[in-house]
């Protein structure tokens, strides 16, 4: 009796099929990214080096505790407030001779700052503050930078620094931006952005 041959499947489309699923699947699958917070940390120093003495009249402390309560220069402030503060800090102005500033427009408080190329704010967090307090006070802190540097950019080239910096990071720029580096760096140099970050307590 002759054998029976076995039916073969046709697997002939198996493989445009998957191609097809990947497909599929490519197109409508959502791939999250992780976003984050662009920082420069500070330039690494050798445990040999000592560092600066800097005086307490240059350093503006905040502190946020673990219920995201704002503590600043020892008192209590909100969040809305905070912005405002950090500018009169930073533009206060009291210094004098070779710690002059000619720009600030401040109270030039003895007890306050000289200028801003000496000012620290120094932010210290608890480890039970929440996230986005955290983000929102240093989101305040940096925008108090920007609103100094935004308003000399203004006064000496007609434009503010956010617009600068937005003009040279865009690709499309037909501007000179050899120039316009070094008008961003005028700026940075009076107003450097000195964030102090300090461990976070317990």
């Amino acid at each position: 009796m002759a054998k029976r041959s076995a039916p073969e499947v046709n697997a002939g489309s198996m493989a445009d099929i998957a191609f097809l699923l990947l497909i599929f699947f490519l197109v409508t699958t959502t791939i999250e990214t992780d976003s984050g917070i662009s920082r420069k940390l500070p330039q690494w120093q050798p445990e040999d080096v000592e560092p600066p003495v800097i005086k307490q009249r240059n350093i503006f402390t905040v502190l946020v505790n673990s219920n995201n309560q704002l503590l600043v220069e020892d008192e209590e402030m909100e969040l809305s407030e905070l912005r405002e503060a950090a500018v009169e800090f930073l533009d206060n102005g009291a210094g004098t001779g070779d710690e002059a500033c000619s720009f600030c427009q401040g109270a030039k408080d003895p007890n306050s700052s000289v200028n801003p190329q000496k000012a620290i704010i120094s932010l210290v967090n608890n480890r039970g503050t929440e996230y986005g307090t955290y983000i929102a006070v240093q989101n305040e802190l940096v925008a108090a930078y920007n609103q100094l540097r935004d308003r000399e950019a203004q006064r000496m080239y007609g434009m503010t620094f956010t617009q600068m910096e937005k003009n040279y990071n865009d690709p499309n720029y037909n501007g000179d931006k050899d120039a316009l580096k070094e008008k961003i760096d005028v700026i940075t140099d009076m107003i450097p952005q000195k964030l102090s970050e300090a461990e976070p307590t317990s």
